[in-house]
């Protein structure tokens, strides 16, 4: 079983210290609420930096392009 946070009557939920630490949140992080089956994914929205260097390696000769598509 997961951990358990409550939402208080603000609407606002105390992510859980086990559950920050093991993701390296930290206060002001935004994130994006995702629908998922039924229920909601939290993802943190990444920053430049974070994503830079994100592709390298990457082989660009097997792409699709819109030509290939109906």
């Amino acid at each position: 079983m997961g951990e358990k946070a409550r939402l208080s009557a603000k609407f606002q939920i105390s992510i859980p210290k086990e559950v920050r630490e093991q993701q390296n949140w930290r206060p002001g992080q935004e994130f994006i609420f995702l629908p998922k089956n039924g229920g909601w994914m939290l993802v943190p929205v990444a920053d430049w930096d974070q994503l830079r260097g994100i592709a390298r390696g990457a082989n660009p000769d097997a792409y699709r392009d819109r030509n290939d598509r109906y």
